[in-house]
């Protein structure tokens, strides 16, 4: 995995989040945020700095402005100059208040940037925190196929002209959903989620042999389409090996790590005459029941009398020929 140190402009923050800049000591293009998490300054406004991330947006709601109201005005301007002068990537004020006197001078002083939100404290918090960690989240590119099949968000892998394309092109004309083929950039944006796109220069593009390079969106249109899709299983297709003794049953607990996730992960051998956009969607129908509690091999046994029956667990070992292994973005 990436150890790689990830950053969004400030000007990005702003036009996804509707903020209005008040204050910014130059352009927000050229204006960085690297932290993922939030702060509420209070502590630090109060004079206690310890622990302190300097790394931090911070949201200045009605709490610290009712501090500052009640201080002196040299008070008011030691205490503002105690978080300014750490240099944080921004101030953002919610609520829509009205900036207290003596706080954008301040802020002009130490050259932080202040940004204003209409939003709830909470709110204005909790949108920011799914935001960034989103745009600051550990990655790394696989080669595969992503699509959205019932819900499910199937990342089909395997090596090169196994079918993964004309797979995803037959599941879209089936009523599913593309969101990337060829290159996949997974995000871990939580310690149990991995979610999937495709580079902005290759999106809703499709290479199908023989055919050529086509375009999802165009020929299917916009319901064919989707930017992003959180990683709930995946599709490993093989070449048929008449040697290899393939699950029949479904009682093998397969997965595949990626990144310290453990996802969810079925093997299907492909040969003529197997209709493999249908496998991937009863696959996908039975990986949602799984999360459910069912799962029909299990009910099987279980009528068979062998309910004691424990499904062996293994991880699958992909990509080990992938050209995009380990790439991080």
């Amino acid at each position: 995995m990436s150890t790689t140190k990830y950053h969004v402009s400030l000007a990005k923050i702003i036009s996804d989040n509707g903020l209005e800049a008040l204050y910014l000591p130059t352009s927000a293009d050229n204006l960085y945020v690297s932290g993922k998490d939030i702060n509420r300054p209070g502590l630090i406004l109060a004079g206690y700095p310890k622990y302190f991330d300097p790394e931090r947006l911070q949201i200045y709601g009605l709490s610290e402005h009712g501090y500052l109201e009640s201080l002196d005005y040299e008070s008011r301007i030691e205490s503002l100059a105690r978080l300014f002068k750490c240099n944080p990537p921004g101030i953002i004020i919610a609520r829509g208040l009205e900036p207290i006197e003596g706080l954008l001078e301040t802020a002009e002083k130490y050259q932080v940037p202040v940004l204003r939100s209409s939003g709830s404290t909470s709110g204005t918090m909790a949108s920011l925190i799914a935001y960034l960690g989103v745009e600051l989240a550990d990655r790394i590119t696989r080669h595969g196929v992503l699509v959205e099949v019932s819900g499910e968000g199937v990342l089909i892998v395997g090596d090169s002209g196994v079918g993964k394309s004309e797979t995803a092109v037959e599941l879209i004309k089936r009523g599913h959903r593309l969101i990337a083929d060829d290159a996949v950039e997974i995000r871990k944006v939580s310690d149990k989620t991995l979610v999937g796109q495709a580079p902005d220069n290759i999106r809703h593009y499709i290479e199908v042999r023989g055919v050529g390079i086509i375009n999802a969106r165009n020929i299917f249109g916009l319901g064919a389409v989707k930017l992003s899709e959180k990683i709930d299983m995946i599709i490993q297709l093989e070449h048929w090996n008449s040697e290899t003794v393939y699950d029949r049953m479904g009682l093998e607990e397969n997965y595949i790590n990626i990144m310290g996730i453990q996802v969810p992960a079925t093997v299907v051998p492909v040969k003529p005459g197997r209709n493999l956009a249908i496998i991937v969607e009863t696959a996908a129908i039975c990986n949602r029941q799984k999360k459910m509690g069912y799962n029909a091999a299990k009910e099987l046994m279980a009528s068979l009398g062998m309910d004691d029956f424990e499904p062996v667990k293994q991880e699958i070992e992909v990509w080990n020929r992938d050209p995009y292994q380990d790439t991080s973005l």
